[in-house]
């Protein structure tokens, strides 16, 4: 599984709307909501549009997924033969396709979108002066797993379960916040894909939070840009301390460097999928969303793109009207995803007749 917990989503809070902030993109068109799902009639939107992207994240889920097929491709097909046909989403409903708006955290329409990536980490498979930081396989610990601080402090050493070895803590840190990661191992130049494999069940802390409570950053500021800057002007003990006020550990899995693959067991592609509570948006929902869109250094544009999107992936951190975009792999789409934290609207669709009907309506649990 890819799970992970978008760094960004715990630092920030949706800010009360009594003054209607509209800095990270907040929209007021629709009035109150009394549910995080909605049951609306239509959809109003004249914002630019790219669906470029669904047919193959739709494909990946169809070809890989025998239960998600059954349940999602007739939906799938319709979508597609409206993208092709219309891209109106006031005329979804000539399509058979339903529609329920998510209230957001405000209860305004406004559901937070954040980002994650896949990063790629400079390793070596044994350890030397400078690289001596250890990443490690999931022991077999139950319930009572080592704290962050006691890992660090060698509770797993002697084990066998050291993955490889990098040379700063906060890579490692970032790669367990983001879920997974791609490794170059420098001394035989071999790249290879850790996936989530399990964490040690103690409560995750936002160390953006503690910054922020600490006056090191300002809260407008956050990032992960932000925290690393931070990190680079600190010495090893004073960086320790603060990766340590978080107590959550996750583990990783060695696989072959093939395809980032969400909860779902599904390829994810860069801006065509997201992490989302399943509790809502069950794996492979199809949601219409006004995206925000930002310049490169992170303010909000003003503008947000119509997207068809697919909930495939899951996090510790997405509950409810919180939306994990997936970015892609590598440093920039680590710096975009890090600036990702703004607001638009979202609509859960579903088809006509058929398993995915009455949007609005809870999942059941299987």
């Amino acid at each position: 599984m890819f799970r992970k917990f978008s760094l960004v989503c715990v630092l920030l809070a949706l800010a009360g709307c009594a003054d209607r902030p509209t800095d990270r993109a907040q929209q007021y068109l629709d009035g109150g909501f009394s549910s995080n799902l909605n049951e609306v009639s239509e959809i109003h939107s004249d914002n630019p549009s790219d669906f470029s992207a669904f047919k193959k994240q739709s494909a990946e889920v169809v070809n890989r997924s025998e239960s998600m097929s059954l349940r999602y491709e007739e939906l799938y097909v319709q979508l597609q033969k409206w993208i092709d046909e219309s891209s109106n989403p006031a005329e979804l409903s000539a399509y058979g396709i339903q529609f329920a708006q998510m209230g957001g955290g405000d209860k305004q329409g406004n559901v937070m979108f954040t980002g994650y990536f896949s990063p790629v980490i400079e390793m070596r498979h044994t350890p030397n002066e400078t690289f001596k930081y250890p990443v490690y396989d999931k022991p077999d610990c139950g319930s009572n797993c080592p704290t962050r601080a006691e890992i660090n402090a060698g509770a797993l050493s002697g084990l066998g379960l050291e993955l490889g070895y990098s040379d700063n803590m906060i890579d490692p840190f970032i790669m367990e916040v983001q879920g997974s990661g791609f490794i170059h191992f420098g001394d035989d130049d071999k790249l290879q894909y850790f996936a989530y494999g399990g964490k040690n069940n103690h409560p995750y802390v936002s160390i953006g939070k503690v910054l922020i409570e600490r006056g090191e950053v300002e809260r407008k500021d956050m990032s992960l840009k932000a925290i690393k800057e931070w990190v680079a002007k600190n010495d090893e003990a004073t960086v320790r301390e603060l990766l340590e006020t978080n107590p959550s550990y996750v583990f990783f899995s060695p696989r072959d460097a093939n395809h980032v693959l969400g909860t779902a067991g599904i390829p994810l592609l860069a801006g065509a999928a997201v992490a989302a509570d399943r509790t809502l948006l069950p794996m492979g929902t199809p949601i219409l969303a006004e995206v925000p869109q930002l310049d490169k250094d992170g303010k909000w544009t003003g503008k947000h793109v119509l997207k068809v999107l697919l909930a495939l992936d899951t996090g510790g951190a997405v509950k409810e009207n919180h939306l994990d975009q997936y970015y892609g792999m590598g440093p920039e789409a680590g710096i975009a995803a890090g600036h990702f934290k703004h607001f638009g609207r979202v609509w859960k669709l579903g088809l006509k007749d058929s398993e995915t009907e009455n949007p609005w309506e809870m999942p059941k649990k299987k």
